[in-house]
């Protein structure tokens, strides 16, 4: 019998396999697909890393992830978080505000006027006051998934199981029985960390909680080529007609240096297994003509395009929360990569130590009927 189950090898379930490994658990992953496939939300090289967020919890959250992703890259020998700064600019971002918010929290960061700002960074067309985040950066979901659970089952024992489908889950007395096709395991607890199937398992794992508003929405992204290959690129978040944010394209851009732009605002809602995975052309237009008006140093034309899963929440918090011996992990709503090392150790707390949760992650939180779709806060 495992001491644990991970259902899911993304981000989140490869973070809990680490911190649970660590504390000398035995701990069995199971995922569906391949590793670092495109069904879910996790694939890709480049995500936004911040520390500039408004809500207090959010920035401790990212500033101890911060610590535990160099721990991570120092286990496991591999650069997974590269500093290049943050923008945050827009009519509607307002800069002043997410400024005061941020200092609030002991974040350092910069106001600077569209004048100061321009000749900064000459490759960006700044309308509005700007805020500079000096502590921010791009960080590769691809490789830490690798990093993490290469630690994980190398150096503390973890076992990982690809391909494999978990296909009924049930609580017994003392354990719980994870059904694959073909096989059966008994664990302690689990933790199901599946993404954007996150809301078709709800009411098979918990009937009794009653329907949790969880929606999953097609993102779409462009690639953009730098003019100057040269040029570093700050990653940076936009929020004027429309919401965006930036970050250099990594390896998802081809072999030039490029700027990934998506846009944040809900897209259209999908299932998982029911969507075309194909970037609509009013995205790909409007994100086009913001390039031309406000960033001259980047072609006007993508290269490459992608999309991505949102799984958002009715009030864009997580979802981490544990009832009889099943942990549901959600971190989710469009910000979780950059939290994910210490989003394991909440998850470790949780399923080893029973710890209180956080009243914003419990399921109960999350029952309201929305009357729309959520705007999602950039954090």
């Amino acid at each position: 019998m495992y001491d644990v189950i991970v259902i899911g090898a993304g981000l989140t379930g490869a973070a809990a396999a680490w911190s649970l490994s660590q504390r000398g658990r035995s701990v069995l992953v199971l995922e569906a697909n391949d590793l670092n496939h495109n069904q879910g939300s996790s694939h890709g090289t480049s995500r936004i890393f911040r520390r500039s967020i408004s809500s207090p919890k959010y920035a401790a959250l990212a500033e101890r992830a911060q610590y535990l992703w160099r721990k991570v890259e120092s286990q496991s020998g591999q650069e997974l978080l590269t500093i290049t700064g943050s923008l945050d600019f827009g009519e509607v971002r307002n800069p002043s505000a997410l400024f005061a918010a941020a200092t609030a929290n002991g974040v350092a960061c910069e106001l600077l006027t569209a004048e100061a700002a321009q000749e900064r960074w000459p490759n960006f067309r700044f309308t509005t006051d700007v805020m500079f985040h000096a502590d921010a950066g791009t960080l590769n979901p691809e490789a830490a998934i690798r990093a993490l659970l290469e630690v994980a089952t190398a150096q503390y024992g973890a076992e990982l199981l690809t391909n494999t489908r978990v296909v009924g889950i049930e609580e017994l007395p003392g354990r719980v029985q994870v059904r694959t096709v073909g096989r059966t395991y008994s664990t302690r607890s689990v933790v199901v960390a599946a993404g954007p199937w996150l809301p078709e398992l709800l009411p098979h794992l918990f009937p009794e909680v009653g329907p949790v508003q969880v929606s999953v929405h097609e993102q779409n992204v462009f690639h953009f080529p730098q003019l100057r290959a040269e040029d570093r690129w700050p990653v940076f978040v936009y929020k004027g007609h429309a919401q965006f944010f930036a970050l250099p394209s990594g390896a998802d851009g081809g072999p030039s240096p490029a700027i990934k732009i998506g846009r944040h605002d809900p897209g259209r809602e999908v299932t998982p297994a029911h969507r075309d995975g194909v970037p609509t052309a009013e995205n790909r237009e409007l994100i086009s003509e913001f390039v031309r008006e406000h960033l001259p140093g980047l072609e006007s034309e993508p290269v490459a395009e992608d999309t991505g899963l949102y799984t958002i929440t009715r009030n864009d918090d997580f979802i981490m929360d544990r009832i009889g011996r099943i942990t549901v992990a959600s971190p989710c709503s469009g910000q979780g990569a950059k939290f994910m090392p210490a989003v394991g150790e909440l998850l470790a707390d949780i399923v080893l130590e029973n710890a209180p949760i956080d009243e914003d992650f419990a399921l109960m939180s999350h029952l309201q009927a929305r009357s729309g779709p959520a705007t999602v806060p950039i954090g």
